[in-house]
């Protein structure tokens, strides 16, 4: 690319520049650390301008991860979940992270209507804020659980207290 303004085909100057002057930050905030499934769920909410999420929205998304984390051990898992509650602009979204084996992570994503828990579907990777909070995770997940310190039975409540709260972009 010589000239610097001279972008690939593939990128369209004109949506990411009116996705760009759209952009806004949301508040992450912490709703707990929970057992759930037999996982202990670190959970989190968002917020679009004029949307509230409230304890009911909390507890459907609480059944819908207890629902995916069902198969917990046969599918690998180490027990640590992460759910983000979306209350987007465009409708609701359900996050649920969990750790598995070999390093490895699981990410399911149900979106739908919003305030209509029962009408979420799988759907789509995660936006840039809901990704923010899962970097946040991944980081705390390998400082906590596998470089620290303490025993192997007190990392995971290292783990849990470490959340992400505040501004994400």
């Amino acid at each position: 690319m010589g000239n610097r303004e001279e972008l690939p085909a593939a990128v369209d100057a004109e949506v990411l520049l009116t996705l760009s002057q759209g952009h806004h930050e949301r508040t992450a905030r912490s709703a707990g650390t929970r057992q759930v499934g037999g996982h202990l769920v670190k959970t989190y909410s968002l917020q679009a301008p004029g949307r509230t999420v409230t304890e009911q929205d909390i507890a459907a998304a609480l059944r819908i991860t207890e629902a995916h984390l069902g198969l917990g051990r046969t599918r690998g898992s180490l027990g640590l979940a992460v759910l983000i509650l979306h209350a987007g602009a465009d409708g609701d979204y359900v996050l649920v992270h969990n750790w598995i084996e070999g390093h490895m992570s699981d990410l399911a994503v149900f979106m739908g209507p919003a305030g209509q828990p029962d009408q979420l579907r799988p759907g789509l990777a995660p936006c840039v804020r809901e990704a923010a909070i899962l970097a946040h995770e991944r980081d705390a997940f390998s400082r906590h659980v596998l470089d620290g310190s303490g025993t192997i039975t007190s990392r995971p409540a290292a783990w849990g207290t470490d959340t992400l709260t505040g501004p994400v972009r």
